[in-house]
């Protein structure tokens, strides 16, 4: 297991780095900040005379130690040159400020971005393409992940840069799969079953160590593409989940709870993160991202845990939902070459998507920087990465979030509870669901 370095100590470290890239001719991200007036002076963006820097504003609604992070990126930046000062501005209801601000006159030149809004949002014309950006610095798509580029697109137009990228993947505790005698970690759906059956224990009717956790139903995406299905239609506009694979999921769900019982409706609930039930080794196995790494680090000084993909269907089929945030630029910036020039230097520079990497334990988006040891020499982050091979960003249907919130996870909950059949949970989820879709297939 790799020593982990501690954050305070390697960001210090990272940022001297980043600065001293600043001077490099060849870098691609440092120079091009050098040259922000240039761009400025060509894509619209506001000349600046050539001793006051471009103030930037970005709006983030990351607080605490996340806050801490963005503006060890902004402070690297800052003095990586001296024509654009970023300010870094925390903003609780972000999105409803951001949206009175994009009709005010006050908006913000950065967005942090969950990725998935872009298809509610880019059709209300206040994000700003980075189609032109992209094509002026010779900047490659391939270089990041396909499935982050789509997330951040609308009718063909690109409206941002991946940040980070995460997929979920089976955490297991090796002590308790060992003393259970399970000697590898599961890669198919069986194969988890059949842990979690030989690592669950009972003490009359307290259930003391589950084998698996079924406590996040929001999954159910997950385990459909395991089953070999897809949550939406081929024309992108029904659900498509009331069929022989979502069926599949839901049975094994059923099996897991009723007949094997190796997990209980609420046994996690109420447990916050020093109380975590795979910290605390009441949790033989779950599903989870790389965002936990840092908490079982902190919390679980005697856990020793592995992580593998997530265990195939029973065809074979993988599956795993692509989640992360973006850097976008408002259409209201008055800045924007500038604010592009910031984006670039963060999210498609090796070195700096690097910095970013080691100060957040985030997955960058930018694939170059994966090649570094940091990612290639840590255990921890192989399985994460293998994931991101094959896992899938949610629908970009406008009512997607919506139909999976209103109409599916609420019969999925039924389902658990055994108050709904699983025929009627599939059926009643399908009915609401489309009709939730239809509704919402116009962004107003």
């Amino acid at each position: 297991m790799k020593k982990w370095i501690s954050l305070a100590a390697l960001a210090t470290v990272v940022v001297a780095t980043a600065s001293g890239c600043g001077s490099n001719s060849n870098d691609n991200g440092n120079t091009s900040a050098t040259n922000a007036n240039n761009s400025a002076s060509t894509n619209g963006g506001t000349e600046a005379s050539s001793s006051e820097p471009v103030e930037l504003t970005f709006w983030g609604d990351w607080g605490g130690e996340g806050q801490k992070q963005f503006e060890t990126m902004v402070d690297a930046f800052n003095k990586s040159q001296d024509k654009i000062r970023v300010k870094y501005v925390l903003q609780q209801d972000m999105i409803t400020k951001f949206l009175t601000a994009a009709t005010s006159g006050g908006s913000p030149d950065i967005l942090f971005w969950d990725r998935w809004r872009t298809s509610l949002y880019a059709p209300k014309n206040v994000l700003h393409p980075v189609d032109e950006f992209m094509a002026k610095d010779g900047l490659n798509k391939d270089d990041f992940y396909g499935e982050a580029l789509k997330e951040l697109s609308y009718q063909d137009k690109l409206y941002g840069l991946p940040l980070t990228v995460d997929a979920r993947a089976l955490f297991y505790n090796k002590k308790i799969l060992t003393d259970a005698g399970v000697n590898q970690p599961p890669t198919t759906w069986d194969e988890l079953e059949q842990a979690a059956i030989k690592t669950t224990k009972w003490n009359g009717n307290k259930l003391e160590v589950a084998g698996f956790s079924l406590g996040d139903n929001g999954l159910f995406n997950m385990y459909l593409q395991q089953a070999g299905g897809q949550m939406m239609s081929e024309d992108g506009t029904k659900t498509n989940f009331n069929n022989d694979q979502g069926k599949a999921v839901l049975e094994y769900w059923d099996r897991m709870l009723n007949q094997d019982k190796v997990y209980k409706v609420g046994f996690e609930q109420g447990l916050g993160e020093g109380t975590d039930a795979f910290v605390t080794g009441k949790l033989a196995m779950q599903y989870t991202g790389p965002w936990m790494l840092s908490t079982y680090k902190k919390y679980g000084k005697d856990l020793d845990f592995g992580i593998v993909p997530p265990p195939a269907g029973p065809n074979g089929d993988k599956g795993s939902v692509m989640g992360g945030f973006g850097l976008v630029i408002p259409e209201g910036s008055k800045h924007q070459a500038e604010a592009w020039e910031f984006i670039k230097w963060w999210t498609a520079n090796k070195d700096n998507a690097l910095l970013w990497a080691k100060t957040s334990l985030n997955i960058p988006g930018f694939k170059p920087a994966l090649e570094d040891p940091f990612f290639k020499d840590d255990p921890f982050w192989k399985p994460f990465l293998d994931t991101l091979e094959f896992a899938k960003i949610r629908p970009a249907h406008p009512g997607y979030s919506v139909m999976e919130g209103d109409a599916l996870i609420p019969n999925l909950q039924l389902f658990q509870q055994s108050k709904q059949s699983l025929e009627d949970t599939l059926k009643k989820a399908q009915q609401r669901g489309d009709q939730l879709l239809n509704d919402n297939a116009e962004v107003k």
